[in-house]
């Protein structure tokens, strides 16, 4: 896009949302009761749930399969492995991505079995025999190899790609693991037949080979990582009873421990027809779609209701403060426990976050970094790190040369402290309204991001039909709204910080 063209459009944007926030509502709303009455429903059988939106406007369909599951459904010695699916995604199935199933699952049970006597004799500590442990991982390493050698490398994705699918990925969070991609829309069924071939005949193939990539990742980005050593120690001491405590890569002794048989009762527990959510947007006929999935997903048998994460985090008592040494640049971090995404305050959240630490014209932005120029970045976030359970509003920042942590950490408090006793202008709340419904609708313009949120919404809030009142909510924000949420919860009491000090 040309930069005039950009500037056209920018222009052209903001005249849209300024005009929906004083008071083009009505059109608004009935634009999104439209798309609502558009998007299908359906639920097969075994509870698998299908969101159906036709959109005409290209040949082209995005999938979107949300398996209700994260890091904070893990426990003590199985951290991080719901983020192991997201790399068992795409290594195929019983007839993809093998030359002889039978014979590749007789030696992956050889792998197995050799991994449980590295695993026992490891369990011995300092008894342990280091000789045997070194012989066992020789053998293990040659089964490896064995195991590898029935492997046709990436086949799903070559299908995917050979048949003119693109975008294929995964990712996994706090509270979602989801698989993507898109397909022209004469694909449909050739995507129902490799999704569903995914639940129904799961194989965890190379399953040791990933964990070492998963270990390398979590070396890169954690270990290895200033900003990730702060985050995993904030969070760590901003839970204590609720597993969003610990990172979704997990810890790396569960990492080198972790079995396939442990990954596999893990997949039968949560990867069940009845804990999906698909969403399907583009060039498709939901009478077409509900007969093929039928066809396709009706054939995997339901499982069990996985409970929900029951653990609560109890009320802080008091400020809660951390410190990481390294040799690295400061990096302050601060947050305040907060209800989840269906709290009545929750749009409240989202604009105290915009307002002080939103980009470039927030409160803290303007002060820290463009006028006591005492910090090269500084944020906000209004959910971290997810929204399905009670969370934190989040400040980070990070100091520039000569200047301190704690000098940025009096100036965020004393915008915090400003917000609880003076009331934000009404040219400020639009503001905020405006950047607020900008960045929701610009979430929903694509195939791909209709399909995400309506199966986020469905699943983390509890209802896909809250995605189309988010504009009311956010419309409904007042000044007092966003005096009364700061003054309840951004308090000391309720806030932890963690710093990364600088060491040489």
């Amino acid at each position: 896009m040309s930069k005039k063209r950009g500037v056209v459009l920018i222009i052209f944007l903001i005249f849209l949302f300024f005009s929906i926030a004083f008071g083009e509502k009505k059109q608004d709303k009935d634009s999104f009761k439209a798309i609502e009455n558009q998007v299908t429903e359906y639920t097969l059988s075994n509870g698998l749930k299908f969101l159906i939106l036709e959109r005409h406007e290209a040949p082209v369909v995005s999938f979107c399969t949300y398996a209700n599951v994260g890091s904070n459904n893990e426990v003590t010695g199985i951290t991080g492995i719901s983020h192991i699916f997201e790399h068992m995604a795409f290594k195929g199935t019983t007839t993809i991505g093998t030359k002889d199933y039978t014979k590749e699952a007789i030696v992956m049970s050889k792998e197995d079995s050799l991994f449980d006597e590295i695993l026992k004799e490891r369990d011995k500590g300092d008894r342990a025999d280091q000789e045997k442990l070194k012989k066992s991982g020789e053998e293990f390493a040659k089964v490896q190899d064995e195991a590898r050698g029935y492997v046709v490398s990436n086949q799903f994705g070559s299908i995917v790609e050979e048949q003119g699918g693109v975008g294929l990925n995964a990712f996994t969070s706090n509270d979602q693991t989801c698989y993507i991609y898109n397909f022209p829309s004469n694909k449909l069924e050739l995507w129902m037949s490799l999704e569903s071939d995914r639940f129904a005949h799961p194989v965890l193939r190379e399953f040791y080979k990933e964990k070492d990539v998963i270990m390398e990742e979590r070396r890169l980005g954690v270990e290895s990582n200033p900003f990730g050593k702060l985050f995993e120690e904030f969070m760590a001491a901003a839970y204590k009873a609720h597993p969003y405590h610990h990172e979704v890569v997990g810890h790396m002794s569960d990492l080198e421990s972790i079995t396939r048989q442990q990954a596999e009762e893990y997949l039968k527990k949560y990867y069940v027809p009845n804990n999906l959510t698909i969403g399907i947007v583009g060039d498709v006929k939901p009478q077409e779609v509900i007969a093929l999935a039928e066809k396709y997903f009706g054939r995997i048998p339901q499982g069990e209701y996985p409970a929900p994460v029951r653990t609560k985090e109890p009320e802080q008592l008091g400020e809660k403060r951390v410190e990481v040494e390294d040799k690295s640049q400061p990096i302050l971090m601060i947050g305040y426990h907060r209800p989840n995404i269906n709290d009545p305050d929750n749009p409240a959240f989202s604009a105290i976050a915009d307002y002080l630490g939103g980009g470039r014209t927030s409160q803290l932005y303007k002060i820290m970094v463009k006028e006591k120029k005492i910090a090269v970045m500084v944020g906000a976030m209004p959910a971290f790190p997810a929204e399905k359970y009670p969370s934190l509003i989040a400040f980070f920042a990070m100091p520039s040369k000569d200047h301190t942590s704690q000098e940025c950490e009096d100036i965020i408090y004393q915008e915090i402290e400003k917000i609880k006793t003076d009331t934000i202008s009404t040219a400020d709340l639009v503001a905020i309204k405006t950047r607020a419904k900008a960045n929701f609708l610009r979430g929903l313009e694509s195939n791909f991001g209709m399909a995400l949120q309506l199966t986020s919404y469905q699943v983390i809030s509890g209802d896909w039909r809250n995605l189309f009142s988010e504009l009311d909510r956010i419309n409904r924000v007042t000044a007092a709204d966003i005096k009364q949420v700061a003054g309840e919860y951004l308090k000391k009491s309720n806030r932890t910080v963690a710093e990364l000090v600088t060491i040489k």
